[in-house]
């Protein structure tokens, strides 16, 4: 199974090779935020990120591939009746896709595009 995790482009690009994956917000909530499909994903950024300058990432996570599994948990927001938070480090072996989510002039998240891959 594939979840998926949105992240700021840059955060990405800058993260090391080698390194396992964190979010910034991580320290804070304790888990990382992942939903399942790409619809979902972007009704999150929508809702979430729509205003926040810059270009995101949405990280294809293999379920199977990590060391910490995900707990599918009720969310506040209703946008969704579950979402897999991991309570861990995204093992970058899991890391098996990253595409760009694509925006319109507005903000707007509008579709996730093909696979950059999961190394740079």
């Amino acid at each position: 199974m594939i979840i998926l995790h949105l992240a700021p482009e840059a955060r990405w690009l800058a993260w090391p090779d080698d390194a396992d994956y964190l979010p910034a917000e991580y320290p804070n909530d304790g888990f990382v935020h992942c939903t399942a499909g790409d619809a979902l994903l972007l009704a999150v950024a929508n809702r979430y990120y729509r205003g926040h300058a810059g270009a995101f990432v949405a990280l294809s996570v293999d379920v199977a591939r990590l060391t910490v599994p995900p707990r599918w948990e009720a969310p506040a927001d209703g946008l969704a009746e579950h979402f897999p938070h991991v309570y861990g480090a995204i093992d970058r072996v899991a890391i098996v896709a990253v595409r760009r989510a694509e925006r319109a002039a507005d903000g707007t998240f509008v579709g996730l595009g093909v696979p950059l891959g999961a190394t740079r």
